[in-house]
């Protein structure tokens, strides 16, 4: 790709214990109070004015926040001590996680406010296995992503690097560990969940604790899961993998290349997609998922590639999709994109639209 020369970039700094943490995520130069708030607190407002926060939304939201303070006290740590920077009620920060949950099992809702994404990992290449995702997503968290190293004493593997939102947890997007393992998430609302891991939970447990996808895949699979959405992960010794956490289980595909979109492909999940009526990131999700398995396999990735591959709009090319989404209509947008090496530790980002050419160089500080 002429011209890709990503400028280094410094992350903002989050160190200490998992309260400490969240609550360090109001010290950022991006932590607008009001900004944080439209984009948590108020999309609880919204769906409680849409009559998704019913009697057994509530039920359901009690039950999850049971399991996780049993399951995964740093997390809810993390998220008190985020409600406490920004000021917000830590329940309706939980109840925010899980709004795409709440709307699956209302039977819908607005799905403008919903994530989207196009997400692929491959085993090698000039630049090592890597993790490549554009970010779709509601535009109100366009001013608040945030791109943070994590350290503490409940981080195993050493350090996280981590594109999120401030308001949520670390690895609300993506990451990559000190040991070389990246991930990241595509969602798919489903028509079946049950009480277990919420992904954007489980995504910070996995970096925080995992330095292998082998390690990875067996916590994943010995542990049930609240349903919806897909995870994709590679690690430095080259094993890729993608995931479709089902709320019935998870299925699990692994190489030599892994993509998914926002649709569940596997035997016995494929039925379980929900299509919300008139979202055009969920709905050219199969256009995505083709586009990527025709164009990923025999070819040696690399950084440029990958963004040059993630830029791509319809019709810009034989059969092209659009993984450059540009929120036609008021849907999701694209609000970034990352291209993780396991080998080299790093994350090259684009805040905003991959199209534009605008990329950041982080590194895990060895």
């Amino acid at each position: 790709m002429t011209g890709f020369a990503p400028l280094d970039a410094a992350p903002f700094v989050l160190s200490g214990n998992a309260e400490a943490r969240g609550r360090g995520q109001a010290a950022s130069a991006a932590a607008d109070p009001a900004r944080v708030r439209a984009a948590t607190l108020g999309r609880v407002e919204s769906a409680q004015a849409d009559g998704v926060l019913d009697a057994a939304a509530r039920a359901y939201l009690a039950a999850q926040r049971a399991f996780h303070e049993a399951h995964d006290p740093a997390g809810m740590a993390e998220l008190a001590g985020i409600a406490g920077g920004f000021g917000l009620d830590p329940e309706a920060l939980f109840a925010h996680l899980h709004l795409g949950t709440l709307r699956d099992l209302s039977g819908g809702g607005d799905p403008v406010e919903e994530d989207g994404c196009s997400a692929w990992a491959v085993p090698a290449g000039p630049d090592g296995p890597m993790v490549v995702k554009n970010r779709d997503y509601s535009g109100v968290h366009l001013g608040i992503q945030q791109v943070a190293l994590h350290s503490g004493p409940d981080i195993a593997t050493g350090a996280m690097l981590c594109v999120g939102s401030l308001g949520s947890p670390g690895a609300y997007s993506s990451g990559i560990n000190a040991a070389g393992l990246a991930l990241a998430d595509t969602q798919v609302a489903v028509a079946t969940h049950r009480v277990g891991w919420l992904r954007y939970f489980l995504m910070t447990r996995l970096l925080a604790t995992c330095a292998t996808v082998d390690e990875a895949l067996d916590f994943i699979r010995r542990v049930p899961h609240a349903g919806g959405g897909t995870l994709i992960l590679a690690d430095v010794g080259g094993a890729v993998a993608a995931v479709e956490l089902g709320a019935a289980g998870p299925q699990v595909a692994t190489g030599p290349v892994v993509w998914r979109t926002n649709h569940y492909v596997l035997p016995g999940l494929e039925g379980e997609t929900l299509y919300p009526f008139g979202d055009l990131v969920v709905g050219n999700s199969a256009a995505r998922f083709d586009y990527l398995r025709d164009r990923l396999p025999g070819h040696p990735w690399d950084g440029p590639a990958a963004a040059q591959l993630m830029r791509t709009h319809a019709g810009s090319a034989p059969n092209a999709a659009p993984l450059c989404q540009h929120g036609e209509g008021g849907d999701s947008e694209t609000l970034s994109s990352s291209i993780y090496s396991c080998t080299l530790r790093t994350l090259t980002f684009s805040e905003g639209r991959p199209c534009a050419g605008h990329w950041l160089k982080y590194r895990i500080p060895t």
